[in-house]
């Protein structure tokens, strides 16, 4: 038999040039602020400790600014034993080059950013004016919305996250309200033998109004949906696993129902604003004690009575109807709302490492793409440059 012969090449210098610089990829470093939210109803905190474990333990630095995490009942030590640095000036948290915040951050807290520095935050759009994007613009921050981050199905997957947690709470938050011994009409939100079970109706069949239907549905309520998109009322019967009354959205069945209900839960939105579709009308036809809970509030809301509340003082009564008006509901369900915004977080922030730091991975994640408004100063919203009348230039345009 014949000598096997080999080859001079390698394999590696027989690729072409592209491959092997997609091949030997250098992954990046983070260098990561956590900053405490100022704004005093926010209570939540982008990464847990065991999220900065798992990120520090990939050679990458988090700072954390202290009392950042106690709002939803995260020590420092939590965070210092984590491989966190614990931060006592916030400026050092915001020099960071990439900055982890749940809300947008002030216009001091803009100055304090290092530019052409990374800021990761929701955008809360209908809360903003001008001068917030051209102080983001000034310091050339490239900026990304977590809100409008879209994964490779086309999903939100933090807003729908949160959604779940808002359509949840809505209901534990009316049967809290019923119970109340101020406003509550002293109903159990459940099915007793021999008690006629609370009834129920929920406007809008999205992510937030079939948990709130599962939630009610669990605690033995009489549950019904309303929306004008059929295909997502069966989408609620199918995962329910339930045959739950739906319905389009027609004035007169969507009066009779609620002049039944014990609870009505609003949870529709649309582009620009959700729909007003309870009159006052309807509402002062509503049974006296009866509980609103208006979870589309932050973008208008969808009873004419709706009027914005806070988390310390979250209710009002108008025609003997309760309303509860929090626009960020989440937020009162803190540890539950910063875990689950820290699993979606962790997993990206690594692979924006191993695409080799944030620059790279604008040009390939095009999940990143979809969510940011900014790069360099530059803005690259058109929905947001429509709005203020601001110039927009295509994020593809720029990373060639």
């Amino acid at each position: 038999m014949g000598k096997k012969t080999t080859s001079p090449f390698s394999k590696e210098q027989l690729m072409p040039q592209a491959e092997m610089l997609e091949i030997k990829r250098k992954k990046g470093d983070l260098f990561i602020g956590v900053p405490k939210e100022s704004y005093t109803q926010e209570k939540r905190v982008c990464l847990t400790p065991d999220a900065v474990a798992a990120i520090t333990a990939h050679g990458h630095r988090v700072i954390v600014e202290s009392g950042a995490g106690l709002g939803s009942n995260f020590s420092d030590i939590e965070y210092s034993e984590s491989g966190a640095k614990i931060a006592f000036d916030p400026k050092e948290a915001f020099e960071c080059n990439i900055v982890l915040k749940v809300g947008p951050p002030s216009y001091e807290e803009i100055e304090m950013m290092c530019p052409q520095s990374a800021l990761f935050s929701t955008l809360q759009l209908k809360t903003q004016t001008k001068k917030y994007f051209e102080s983001l613009a000034k310091k050339r921050i490239s900026a990304v919305a977590f809100d409008f981050i879209r994964d490779e199905q086309g999903a939100y997957p933090v807003v729908k996250s949160l959604s779940e947690i808002a359509g949840i709470a809505s209901v534990l938050i009316a049967s809290e309200i019923m119970s109340s011994h101020k406003s509550g009409n002293g109903l159990l939100m459940g099915n007793i033998s021999g008690v006629p079970p609370t009834n129920v109706v929920i406007l809008g069949g999205g992510t937030v109004g079939e948990f709130a239907a599962r939630s009610a549905l669990g605690l033995g309520a009489r549950v019904k949906v309303f929306d004008n998109s059929l295909s997502k009322l069966r989408h609620i019967q199918r995962s329910l696993g339930s045959l739950i009354y739906t319905s389009t959205i027609q004035p007169k069945t969507l009066q009779k129902a609620l002049m039944r209900c014990d609870v009505a839960i609003g949870a529709m939105r649309g582009k620009t604003r959700s729909p007003i579709l309870v009159s006052e009308e309807m509402v002062q036809n509503m049974k006296h004690g009866a509980v609103i809970v208006d979870v589309s509030i932050d973008s208008g809301g969808c009873f004419e009575t709706s009027e914005v509340t806070s988390h310390q003082n979250p209710t009002f009564e108008k025609y003997g109807i309760t309303h509860y008006c929090v626009p960020n509901i989440p937020s009162k369900y803190s540890r539950t709302s910063s875990v689950s915004i820290s699993n979606i977080f962790t997993p990206y922030l690594l692979n924006i490492a191993e695409e080799g730091g944030f620059e790279n991975a604008v040009r390939f994640n095009k999940s990143l793409q979809k969510g940011m408004y900014f790069y360099h100063g530059i803005l690259t919203n058109k929905s947001i440059a429509d709005w203020f009348g601001l110039p927009f230039r295509d994020i593809n345009l720029l990373i060639l």
